[in-house]
């Protein structure tokens, strides 16, 4: 079993709906992935399992050397570090920043009644200070920017020091600015090779940071390609995971598309 995802046959139903079919899948200590696709093509859904959010209704899904289905997941979940809009959703508006990165070590969101340390703490002000937000960090969440509060979404993820880290759609919502500053600190993430493997899901090839590694190309809930991100990222196998005819350029050591 890979050291850290390994899928096979994996799939999932939902009301009649099959919303992934028949996945393998494999990520590696080291690796960087991209998953992208169109709206409903299963992304979301497959991250959902990778988090050990959710089971497969078909196939085995490995994580992290556990087998879902055999594994108590909220022993697998600290694990696993998930920045997502879901999980934003559920953070309290009056949150204090601090605290949003700090209780990632209870795996809650909402401070109440638990204990932190010294050693918490202190980590949690270093993820803030790497992320470029340690300014915030007595502000209430509900007071940050689009762009701000990604970045304390990725700092309460790195918050446990997990063995694999998801980001879902990280870039969605923030203006240019905004995109750029927090591709560049992915880079800085994903070129660090103390980092965890990673997988970024987007919708956009120019939202892939430098230093990812290989793409997974979903499209109706089936794998259309999948592979190292220099061969696999063609214009012949993006046009048939978004069903139109795209060109894609790279400009040093970023990716763009467009119509052909």
């Amino acid at each position: 079993m890979s050291d850290v995802l390994e899928f096979a046959g994996v799939g999932v139903r939902r009301g009649g709906n099959t919303l992934l079919h028949d996945i393998d899948w494999s990520v590696e200590e080291g690796e960087r992935w991209v998953v992208i696709g169109p709206n409903g093509a299963g992304k979301t859904t497959l991250l959902q399992i990778a988090a050990a959010r959710i089971h497969p209704t078909m196939g085995v899904a490995g994580i992290l050397g556990e087998v879902l289905g055999t594994v108590d997941v909220f022993d697998l979940r600290p694990r696993i570090g998930l920045a997502s809009a879901a999980l934003a959703d559920r953070i309290p508006a009056e949150e204090m920043v601090r605290d949003v990165v700090v209780t990632a070590s209870w795996g809650v969101t909402g401070r109440w009644r638990e204990e932190y340390d010294e050693m918490d703490t202190g980590r949690a002000d270093e993820l803030l200070v790497a992320l470029g937000v340690d300014h915030l960090s007595t502000r209430r969440f509900s007071t940050l920017s689009e762009g701000e509060r990604k970045r304390v979404q990725i700092a309460r993820a790195l918050m446990t020091d997990p063995e694999l880290m998801l980001l879902d759609e990280p870039a969605a919502g923030l203006d240019l600015r905004g995109r750029e500053d927090l591709v560049g600190r992915l880079q800085t993430l994903a070129e660090d090779i103390e980092s965890p493997a990673m997988v970024l899901v987007t919708h956009h090839v120019e939202e892939i940071p430098p230093g990812f590694t290989d793409i997974l190309m979903l499209r109706d809930g089936q794998v259309e390609a999948a592979g190292p991100l220099e061969t696999t990222l063609t214009g012949e196998n993006l046009s048939r995971t978004f069903g139109l005819p795209l060109v894609v350029d790279k400009h040093g050591n970023r990716w763009a598309a467009r119509a052909a």
